[in-house]
């Protein structure tokens, strides 16, 4: 039963991190890609993480406690440089694919 939940969690996260790393690759502007390692990555090395966790607490008996150390610190980082990043590239003025808020976005006509 451990094996599954290990192998599931290691594959959701090597998913989840693939995924990630793919949208830091093909996404088109500075903030698109800003989702990537943020969102889809920090998930996925999380359950790399949580997997290390639970195996390593079962091998040795007692609660592993550098995982659950390490996946807080992203947890608490990720979002924290992804926003200092947002405000530094709206600080450089970094051009956005998005039209900006006082031109509507374009698409078919409304009546």
């Amino acid at each position: 039963m451990t094996d599954i939940l290990l192998s599931l969690l290691i594959l959701a996260g090597a998913l989840f991190t693939f995924v990630g790393s793919l949208g830091l690759a093909r996404l088109r502007d500075f903030y698109t890609r800003l989702h990537g390692p943020t969102k889809a990555t920090t998930l996925g090395v999380g359950c790399l993480l949580v997997a290390s966790a639970v195996y390593f607490s079962l091998e040795g008996g007692s609660l592993s406690l550098h995982e659950v150390l390490v996946t807080l610190f992203l947890f608490i980082t990720a979002p924290v440089s992804a926003h200092l990043l947002a405000k530094a590239a709206l600080h450089l003025k970094v051009k956005s694919l998005a039209p900006p808020p006082d031109r509507p976005a374009p698409g078919p006509a409304r009546d």
